[in-house]
């Protein structure tokens, strides 16, 4: 399952709030991957995440594989939303 979202946070994300987004990835039993700029990084990694350089009107694709999948992609894309 994909899903592209933009992102829509007020700044550049940082150490922290990529940090919360690794933490609510790791929820899900499924595989979850970002894909952004030919980047693609486990979403459960707080390297490959920060490597992404996530901002605010930047679009990047959810990707979720697992029994999951559902859950995880709309948990995600609602934080990268709020």
């Amino acid at each position: 399952m994909k899903k592209d979202v933009v992102i829509s946070m007020k700044e550049q994300m940082e150490a922290t709030p990529i940090a919360h987004l690794v933490q609510l990835a790791n929820q899900f039993g499924s595989s979850i991957y970002f894909e952004m700029d030919e980047k693609h990084v486990n979403a459960k990694s707080i390297m490959g995440m920060m490597s992404l350089m996530l901002t605010s009107g930047a679009t990047v694709t959810v990707i979720a594989e697992g029994e999951d999948e559902e859950k995880a992609i709309n948990a995600l894309s609602d934080f990268l939303t709020a």
